[in-house]
């Protein structure tokens, strides 16, 4: 028989494609209908490893990809919000979670896949409200996966024609190892277990592989998926590598315990298969959850152990950007407004420095172009918000009980001075937001530019720190200083702006160079007016 390799190539790539979209639609989908909120469900659940399990299990579910439930679990880690044992908890529930897409693949709809598009089709193009939109995006994708399997399966059918893929496939079955390799390699290039899972238990159902050859391919599966989380953790926390370690430590292990197991675990997928009577998809997919299953059964009393083994094969201080409070207790509000208060303050000078070290990061990446300056910095504001809405809600609850005249004027001062460093924490992303516009257009700004941005940049930087270091020593000379001090900054900027205007006329700045600079200069003077806003409160009231 005669292979058409045109037809065979087309039909596979074009099914692999369909099916890659419409498992990430169905997610995208599942993900908006849950309220788009699986980073608050993480980082609130997760207290334990145990919890973490199940949290890992349901937030794949939604997302339908455990590389994703991985990626969003290392980036919580790098910045504070999960310890490394709560996230080896949620790697574990990933691992099982993705196992879903397997047993959705079994129940073998093929045959109506377009129609079922169709229907999706019809709520996200006929029906307004989003709640429907997201569901018809979930059916939509759902039937999608179904075609990219039809015609994936279809352009597999001539292999079994082929000696060469025969012979391959004994060797498979004959040295499991070969089968690991191979299911690795896959998984590795397309980045999706669930794609190759269901590519395998397209080619077991047409008796391309038997379960010998398939269950070492689909160990090999698990291990390739770690390869997402390494990615997310190049250039990250030395606590994001060491979560993305453990992902590859448990896939690993995990594989090699049960390639000890292969014929104990191939028996009892044949008679669990037998009892059940389970299709040859299906097959598939129980043996996939049985693996994850069991292998988190045996490694979850190991979690102590794996995070203890990777932080010392992975040395270094674990310097993360800690978004969580740390000194909003709320036992204070009602049994001692006035502490209640002091502790919102040194969450606040907390929120300052941030706002210091986000401006210093940003400085480093004018001058650097290193990206990892401009990812700290984005990570730095994030943190800003979040300590912005916890401090916020926290003086809100203390307004609603009854203090003081002095203190209500300090209540007062506070809340407006969140606002303040809030607002340098947004001027300093739009500043990185003009640098990456920079660098993408590839903008040059002249040397005497560069210049007018570092002197603009280390006075504006060290006006912001003054206005912090006031409020914490409550100190008036220090404030004076920085009401001086912005005064300069308001002169600088109107200096820049006509040194700039200079070079402009004289053909040596280009436009799109001018209006970068421009606008760099006008969010440092944005920051120094805030600075001295908190330094005008301390003037006008000691706290």
């Amino acid at each position: 028989m005669e292979v058409n390799w045109q037809e065979m190539l087309f039909q596979f790539v074009g099914g692999l494609g369909i099916f890659l979209f419409a498992i990430k639609y169905m997610g995208d989908g599942l993900q908006k209908a849950a309220g788009d909120r699986l980073r608050s469900i993480l980082d609130r659940f997760t207290t334990n490893p145990f919890m973490g399990v199940l949290v890992g299990i349901i937030v794949t579910i939604l997302i339908q990809s455990s590389s994703g439930t991985t990626v969003i679990t290392v980036g919580l880690v790098s910045a504070g919000f999960m310890t490394l044992r709560q996230a080896i908890g949620v790697i574990m529930g990933a691992n099982i979670g993705t196992t879903v897409t397997a047993f959705i693949i079994g129940l073998d709809v093929g045959a109506y896949a377009l129609p079922i598009m169709a229907v999706g089709a019809f709520l996200i193009f006929f029906i307004k409200k989003n709640s429907i939109k997201n569901l018809g995006e979930v059916i939509f994708g759902f039937g999608g996966l179904f075609l990219g399997l039809e015609l994936m399966s279809a352009g597999m059918k001539p292999l079994r024609s082929l000696e060469v893929f025969t012979d391959f496939t004994l060797a498979m079955s004959e040295h499991s190892i070969l089968g690991v390799v191979a299911g690795t390699v896959f998984t590795l290039i397309v980045q999706s277990s669930s794609a190759t899972v269901g590519i395998l238990q397209g080619l077991y159902a047409e008796n391309l592989v038997d379960m010998k050859a398939a269950l070492p391919i689909l160990f090999g599966d698990n291990i390739g998926t770690t390869i997402t989380a390494i990615l997310a953790a190049i250039g990250a926390s030395v606590a994001a590598r060491r979560a993305a370690a453990t992902h590859v430590l448990f896939n690993v292990v995990g594989a090699i315990i049960f390639l000890l197991l292969l014929h104990p675990f191939t028996l009892y997928i044949e008679w669990i298969s037998g009892v059940l009577n389970l299709e040859s998809k299906m097959q598939i997919a129980f043996a996939h959850g049985t693996f994850n299953v069991i292998n988190t059964l045996i490694q979850f009393p190991l979690i102590g152990v794996w995070a203890l083994f990777v932080t010392k094969i992975i040395p270094g201080k674990d310097v993360t950007i800690e978004y969580k409070p740390k000194h909003l207790d709320p036992n204070f509000i009602n049994q001692s407004p006035s502490v209640a208060i002091g502790q919102a303050k040194e969450e606040i000078i907390r929120m300052g420095d941030f706002a210091v070290q986000g401006m210093q990061e940003t400085f480093e990446y004018l001058k650097t172009s290193n990206k990892r300056h401009a990812e700290t910095a984005y990570q730095i504001e994030d943190a800003i918000n979040n300590l912005d809405r916890k401090i916020t809600d926290y003086l809100v609850d203390i307004s609603a009980v009854n203090i003081s005249p002095i203190e209500s004027a300090r209540h007062v001062m506070l809340m407006d001075t969140v606002r303040d460093i809030e607002r340098i924490g947004d001027h300093f992303e739009n500043i990185i937001e003009l640098i990456d516009f920079r660098e993408v257009n590839r903008v040059k700004l002249t040397p005497d530019a560069l210049e007018d941005l570092t002197e603009m940049f280390t006075l504006t930087i060290e006006t912001v720190d003054k206005a912090i270091r006031s409020l914490d020593m409550n100190d008036v000379e220090l404030a004076k200083t920085v009401a001086e001090q912005e005064d300069l900054i308001d002169k600088m900027e109107r200096k820049f702006r006509k040194n700039h205007i200079v070079r402009l006329n004289g053909g040596n700045c280009s436009a799109q160079a001018g209006i970068v600079f421009v606008d760099i200069v006008s969010n440092l003077e944005r920051i120094g007016d805030h600075a001295v806003n908190i330094a005008e409160a301390i003037l006008g009231k000691r706290v």
